[in-house]
C-alpha cells in the first residue's frame, strides 16, 4: 500500500508498473482443473431464437427459458442463442433437448480447454471467441458452447453484449442464402467458421501492434520497449492456448460418423480445419518475431553499452599522458629536468595537450571511433 501511495507521484511509474505487473500472468495461469470454479450467475440473460426453413424465418426474443420447448421437433431448423449463463436456465433447456449432464457441466465450466464430444445423439463443442481490446491492447476471450442435435443448434455465451454472429443473422434473413437451404449441421459449421475467421481479425490487430513495437525497438530500445515485448508475448500465449486445441475440435467433426452430419457438409469442416491450421502457423510466426525482437532489444542494449565503454576507454587513454606527466613533475626530487626552467611549466602543459592530439589522430586513422 505504501509503495502504491508514492508511485503516483513518480512520472510514468503507474504505466510501467502496469506493464511489468504480474496481474496478466495470474489471469493466464489461474485456472486449476482440479478445482471446480464457481461461475457467477449472469444478471442479464437474453434468449434469441431463429426458427427457419427454405421458405420462412422467424426471429423471436424469448422472455422465459421454458418457452424454448415449443421449438423442439417442429419441422424447422432452430437456432437458440442464450446470452448470459445461469445454472438453472442451462439445466432447464438442456433437459428439454436431451443434452447429457456431463455436457451441462462443460457449459457451466470456466477456463475449459476447447473440445468436441459426441454424447447420446448430441454433438457438442466448446471453444472461445476472441476479441482485441483497443484500449488495453490485450486479447479477451469469451467461452461459447454449441450443441448440435436433430434439427436444432443451441449456443451458450457468457457475454450478452457481443459476439461474432452478426453476419450469420443477416444471412439467415435472406431466403436465397445457403444456410436457409441446408440443415442444422451446416448452421453449426457456419458458426465455427465465423469464430475461426474472427481469430484472423484479432491476429491482424495484434500484428499491427507487433510491427509498431518492432519499429520502436529498432529506433530506440528502452525499458518501456522491454515491457511492451513482455506484454505482447503474454497475449500470444492467449492466442496459442485458444487456437491450438481448435484443430482437434474441428478434426473431431471431420472424423465423426454421427448421423447428424451430412457427407456433403464434411468438406466445409475441412475448410475450417485449413483456416485454423493457418491461424496456428501465424501464432508461431508471431512468436518467432517476438523472440527475434527480444534479441534485437538485447543487442541494442549491449551495443549502447559498448559505445559508452568505448568512449570511456578513449577518454581514459587521452587522460593517461597528462596523468603520467603530472605525476612525474609532481615528485619531490630536486634533480627533475626542467624543474627550474622558466619554460618548464609550459612545456609540460604542451606535452599534456599535444600527446592526446596525436593519440586521437592514431585512433581515428585506425577507425576506433
Amino acid at each position: 500500500m505504501i509503495k502504491n501511495k508514492y508511485l503516483r507521484y513518480i512520472p510514468l511509474a503507474q504505466p510501467l508498473a502496469a506493464l511489468f505487473g504480474t496481474q496478466r500472468t495470474r489471469e493466464l495461469f489461474k485456472v486449476n482443473p482440479t478445482i471446480l470454479p464457481q461461475r457467477e450467475e449472469a444478471k442479464d440473460v437474453k434468449i434469441y431464437v431463429f426458427d427457419y426453413d427454405a421458405n420462412i424465418v422467424n426471429e423471436i426474443k424469448l422472455e422465459h427459458i421454458n418457452d424454448c420447448s415449443g421449438f423442439k421437433n417442429n419441422g424447422h431448423i432452430t437456432w437458440i442463442n442464450i446470452d448470459g449463463l445461469r445454472k438453472s436456465d442451462v439445466e432447464n433447456v438442456c433437459t428439454q433437448f436431451g443434452i447429457h449432464q456431463l455436457l451441462i457441466e462443460d457449459i457451466l465450466s470456466i477456463g475449459q480447454r476447447p473440445k468436441m464430444d459426441d454424447v447420446e445423439g448430441v454433438l457438442f463443442c466448446l471453444l472461445n471467441m476472441l476479441y482485441f481490446n483497443d484500449a488495453t491492447k490485450t486479447v479477451e476471450t469469451e467461452q461459447i458452447s454449441i450443441a448440435l442435435g436433430n434439427d436444432f443448434v443451441i449456443s451458450f455465451q457468457e457475454d450478452s453484449s457481443r459476439d461474432v454472429f452478426d453476419l450469420l443473422r443477416s444471412k439467415l434473413k435472406l431466403s436465397a442464402s445457403k444456410i436457409r437451404q441446408r440443415g442444422a449441421d451446416y448452421l453449426c459449421y457456419t458458426m465455427l467458421d465465423m469464430i475461426v475467421d474472427n481469430y484472423f481479425v484479432v491476429m491482424e490487430k495484434l500484428g499491427e501492434e507487433i510491427e509498431l513495437l518492432e519499429e520502436e525497438v529498432i529506433r530506440r530500445s528502452n525499458t518501456r520497449s522491454l515491457a511492451r515485448i513482455n506484454q505482447l508475448r503474454k497475449e500470444l500465449i492467449v492466442l496459442k492456448r485458444n487456437i491450438a486445441p481448435v484443430r482437434e475440435l474441428v478434426n473431431g467433426f471431420i472424423r465423426s460418423e454421427s448421423d447428424l452430419l451430412e457427407d456433403r457438409t464434411t468438406k466445409y469442416f475441412k475448410d475450417v480445419y485449413d483456416h485454423i491450421v493457418q491461424a496456428y502457423d501465424f501464432t508461431e510466426n508471431y512468436r518467432d518475431m517476438m523472440m527475434s525482437m527480444q534479441d534485437i532489444y538485447i543487442n541494442n542494449v549491449n551495443l549502447r553499452m559498448n559505445e559508452v565503454m568505448k568512449v570511456m576507454a578513449i577518454v581514459t587513454c587521452l587522460m593517461a599522458p597528462a596523468t603520467v606527466i603530472g605525476g612525474i613533475f609532481g615528485m619531490n626530487f630536486e634533480a627533475i629536468p626542467l624543474l627550474h626552467n622558466k619554460w618548464g611549466f609550459y612545456i609540460s602543459v604542451a606535452g599534456m595537450l599535444f600527446i592526446p592530439l596525436i593519440m586521437l589522430y592514431i585512433f581515428r586513422k585506425r577507425g576506433w571511433y
